[in-house]
């Protein structure tokens, strides 16, 4: 029997690399797995990468930042397998790196509604959906406990999901449904090599060594290897754990 098993789970940003690697994480433990994402063809190729069997896995393509998707991909997990256990509100978009003078007002805009906004309505929707005991959690960053210039609407956006998952951790403390924070640092995936990308524009030398050389473990992380922080805030294994920020960043934040 996995840890999982008979767990009903939704995961948000289901087409990216950490998204799917929870996914797997998550199903190779027994449980049932609704992928939500943007891009329909990101989406079938997470499916297929995965290969889990079809009454245990599940996509559906959604705007996270819009209420009406949200009950939709909620409302669709539920009529799969029933009541929710856990919500993994992962999705999230990085923005541009500009000081704050010129950073774009409908990038901010953007930035806000599909990673503050996006969790607000998971939570607001999701709730009323989870089994007493369940678990949400939702994915900031090490730019949720610290800050760097040029990423202001990025950098907004974590520290308020962290004010936000404590929130709701006390509201839903009395049903025993457990709200953490997942913080990863630098992770090997296409969503970094972007932001390494306009960060060796900025700096003058090559963004990847740049952030090597500020990470105590000297490296990226993996992210199957940052997928079972996921697995331990999904589970009862982290029982006790409510309203706290679990870094998976090779002590970047230290």
């Amino acid at each position: 029997m996995g840890i999982m098993d008979g767990k009903v789970c939704v995961v948000t940003g289901g087409g990216g690399s950490i998204g799917l690697a929870a996914a797997r994480a998550l199903l190779d433990e027994g449980a049932r797995v609704l992928l939500v994402g943007r891009t329909p063809e990101k989406l079938a190729r997470a499916v297929a990468s995965i290969g889990a069997d079809a009454d245990a896995l599940d996509s559906i393509t959604a705007d996270v930042a819009d209420a009406a998707d949200t009950r939709m991909y909620l409302d669709r997990a539920v009529a799969n397998w029933g009541n929710l256990d856990v919500i993994f509100s992962h999705a999230g978009i990085s923005g541009v790196i500009a000081p704050i003078t010129e950073y774009p007002e409908d990038v901010f805009d953007a930035v806000m509604a599909t990673n503050v906004r996006g969790s607000f309505l998971a939570c607001k929707y999701g709730l009323p959906l989870m089994n007493d005991g369940g678990s949400i959690i939702i994915t900031s960053s090490i730019m949720g406990t610290r800050a760097d210039p040029g990423v202001c609407a990025y950098a907004t956006s974590k520290h308020a999901l962290i004010g936000l998952a404590r929130v709701v951790a006390k509201e839903a403390a009395p049903r025993n449904i457990r709200v953490n924070v997942f913080a990863p640092g630098p992770i090997e995936n296409e969503f970094q090599t972007k932001i390494e990308e306009r960060l060796t524009e900025i700096v003058g030398q090559d963004g990847t060594e740049f952030l090597n050389g500020v990470i105590p473990l000297s490296r990226h992380g993996g992210a199957d290897e940052v997928a079972q922080m996921v697995l331990f805030l999904a589970s009862d294994r982290s029982s006790f754990s409510t309203g706290s920020v679990f870094m998976a960043d090779g002590g970047m934040n230290i």
